[in-house]
């Protein structure tokens, strides 16, 4: 019985072993690529592009992750799950996924073709760089962080809406609401992670990138976030969170979308066909202004015509040389008739 039990599991490994593909792996500075044969070129292609984006992320958190970090690439959803680090298989709708401990993303390369593939990888990177740096970090603020990297609700519609209503109404969640996860509701989660991008944003452009690093470093340091964050911000979470809502109003007032798109455009329109007859007076002006400087130019010469006879002073005619066309005997000699040659 034992030899059976013992053969199947050879079986088994046998088979488990085939179904890796076989793979090949290069280098850039700060990455190694590990691709199927089938994965080979668009792995070329995400080279190119994850060291700019890890660029991207180490200047917002102010600072970069040690270590080279694995991308495995596979090609469909065979290989994709081939190359899945651990036991542990990956969700259904998942197209990358980040293992921030190993230092490993998992990606399928069809996702580039995509539209939210880039936004896909960028929020793999960002997971995998605050895992890096630390732990305890709140959900909030690693998802705020990945949405500023992919800046994917920067001209968002849905955003701006949900902001907007959710401040008119008093809706904002706390920050500390948000800390282990976010609601499971549709409407709430899409609340959460605006209202998370939008702090995240805040923060950013009132503090700079200098105190995300002095916040890294506090928790690296293992340092809980909240006192971390006080060092860094010179101020508390609850307070900096205080003057967030505050600005909301003003950065996300309702009436665009009272007034909606329609009206929107008119005021728009409106504003071209001023500028329009604003410029307009101003060149009609302008022409106004030259043939008043030309007449007054044509009437001092005139005056000046009248006094010169008033006077008896003949204008000086214009000498004979001047006034003829060229020819030959214009420069002909008085006397001798010999022609005068310019040189």
């Amino acid at each position: 019985m034992s030899r059976f039990f013992i053969f199947i599991a050879l079986i088994a490994s046998f088979l488990a072993a085939a179904a890796v593909p076989q793979t090949a792996s290069f280098d850039t500075e700060r990455f190694r690529i590990v691709h199927t044969e089938r994965a080979t070129a668009g792995a070329k292609v995400l080279a190119e592009q994850v060291e700019p984006l890890r660029d991207d992320i180490a200047r917002l958190l102010g600072r970069d992750w040690e270590g080279r970090t694995e991308i495995r690439v596979g090609l469909g959803r065979e290989e994709f799950e081939a190359l899945a680090a651990g036991d542990g298989r990956p969700p259904s709708w998942a197209a990358a996924l980040a293992y921030p401990k190993l230092n490993v993303i998992l990606f399928e390369v069809n996702s580039l073709n995509k539209g939210d593939g880039q936004v896909t990888l960028r929020h793999e990177l960002v997971h995998v760089a605050l895992g890096r740096l630390g732990d305890g970090w709140p959900h909030w603020f690693q998802e705020g962080v990945a949405q500023q990297i992919t800046r994917e609700r920067d001209f968002s519609l849905t955003q701006y809406a949900t902001l907007a209503t959710a401040t008119r109404a008093d809706r904002i969640y706390k920050f500390a609401d948000l800390t282990n996860g976010f609601p499971s509701d549709s409407n709430d989660v899409e609340l959460a992670y605006a209202q998370s991008a939008a702090f995240v944003k805040f923060l950013q452009e009132k503090y700079g990138p200098q105190v995300f690093g002095e916040l890294v470093d506090g928790v690296m340091r293992g340092e809980p976030f909240e006192t971390a964050f006080g060092k860094a911000f010179h101020t508390s979470l609850p307070l900096a969170e205080a003057s967030f809502r505050e600005a909301l109003p003003g950065q996300y007032p309702l009436w665009p979308l009272i007034t909606g798109g329609t009206t929107l455009w008119a005021i728009i329109a409106g504003g071209v066909v001023l500028a329009f007859m604003r410029r307009r007076r101003q060149v009609t002006q302008l022409r106004a202004e030259q043939k008043a400087q030309e007449d007054l130019e044509d009437a001092i010469a005139q005056a000046f015509e009248q006094r010169q006879e008033m006077l008896g002073v003949e204008t000086p005619e214009t000498p004979a040389w001047l006034s003829r066309a060229g020819g030959d005997d214009d420069f002909a000699d008085d006397e001798t008739g010999d022609k005068r040659v310019l040189h």
